[in-house]
């Protein structure tokens, strides 16, 4: 977080200043400033949040192509990672509020490419070059500053499985995957066992392994 200090500097030959400036003419001052810069931030934060508005009407395409019906948006899938970040124990060394943020972010650029899968055909290098891409546009089109930078080097942090946090949540999208596909297999009859066999030992975390050992506990139960 960041603090900024304002000063002034007055000429010391000035015998008769100007009197202090009331209350009223402070706010009044404070309410010119933010209104003249209100258009510029507003219409930067709407113009994104509007092209995020794909995130939650775009169907997550592994569930479409297996014909499950009413299948979940990447928003979806992204809220409910988030829940798991919210709720997690407490881990050593690791940022909670890190976490839920890289949940937020993690998928963002699929706003503007889709949810590309490995059964596209696209290459891993071309995908993280269309997301790259993609995520670039949507800084810029945020307005550049720090919120952009902070999402930029949140989805650059995860996309890089380059701390303990994105590990972290990195596990999250496969158990969030994998909680949704036993879902879907009780309400719909279907089989998503491929999504379980693409999971399997691919954990890096302890939480994400107990959370998948749990899920998968409950599949044979059933």
């Amino acid at each position: 977080m960041s603090s900024s200090s304002f000063s002034s500097v007055t000429d010391g030959n000035d015998i008769n200043p100007p009197p202090p400036s009331s209350s009223s003419d402070v706010v009044s001052a404070t309410t010119a400033t933010a209104a003249a810069a209100a258009p510029s931030s507003a219409s930067s934060a709407i113009d994104f949040l509007t092209l995020c508005h794909s995130l939650k009407t775009t169907k997550r395409t592994g569930w479409v192509r297996r014909d499950v019906q009413n299948p979940e948006s990447i928003a979806d899938h992204m809220c409910r990672m988030g829940l798991m970040a919210l709720i997690a124990s407490d881990i050593p060394g690791i940022d909670r509020d890190k976490c839920v943020k890289m949940t937020i972010v993690h998928d963002i650029a699929e706003a503007i490419v889709g949810d590309i899968t490995p059964s596209d055909g696209i290459s891993k290098d071309e995908k993280s070059r269309r997301e790259r891409e993609a995520l670039d546009h949507m800084c810029k089109l945020l307005g550049g500053g720090s919120r952009a930078k902070e999402v930029a080097e949140l989805w650059m942090e995860y996309e890089e499985n380059s701390s303990s946090e994105a590990k972290i949540v990195k596990d999250f999208d496969k158990v969030e995957m994998i909680l949704q596909a036993l879902e879907y297999e009780n309400e719909q009859g279907v089989d998503l066992d491929e999504f379980f066999q693409s999971t399997a030992g691919k954990f890096q975390t302890d939480v994400g392994k107990a959370w998948a050992l749990e899920i998968a506990s409950r599949r044979k139960k059933n």
